[in-house]
């Protein structure tokens, strides 16, 4: 019902910046709570951020400061700006989404199929 493919990531230098985006795509009646997640070899996903339909947003303790989610309702699209990388932010990033099928239907997760972002230290 919803597609949601990541793009932006890569390699970069310990200090530097990098934006992830991830478009929703598919057959559904709206996007409702957007997350990014990410995970490590050998350990568990975590959440990163996410917001909200009405654009209130929630940090993991690792990341305040130094990352911003937000997103762009018309193009279903949410981003994440992730200033002053370090190496232990190296992860597969993952986009998350809540869809709804029908205006009244309960939301379902979807997931992204992730994107690799390594930090050079």
């Amino acid at each position: 019902q919803v597609q949601l493919v990541e793009s932006g990531g890569g390699l970069v230098q310990t200090g530097g910046s990098m934006r992830l985006s991830c478009e929703a795509s598919g057959r559904f009646f709206r996007i409702g709570a957007m997350a990014w997640h990410r995970q490590a070899p050998g350990k568990q996903r975590e959440l990163v951020a996410d917001i909200s339909s009405g654009g209130s947003t929630n940090y993991a303790d690792s990341v305040k400061g130094r990352f911003t989610i937000s997103r762009d309702n018309a193009k279903n699209m949410v981003y994440l700006q992730m200033n002053s990388l370090k190496p232990e932010d190296t992860c597969v990033y993952y986009c998350n989404a809540q869809g709804y099928g029908g205006t009244w239907s309960l939301p379902r997760t979807y997931w992204g199929q992730g994107t690799q972002v390594t930090v050079s230290s």
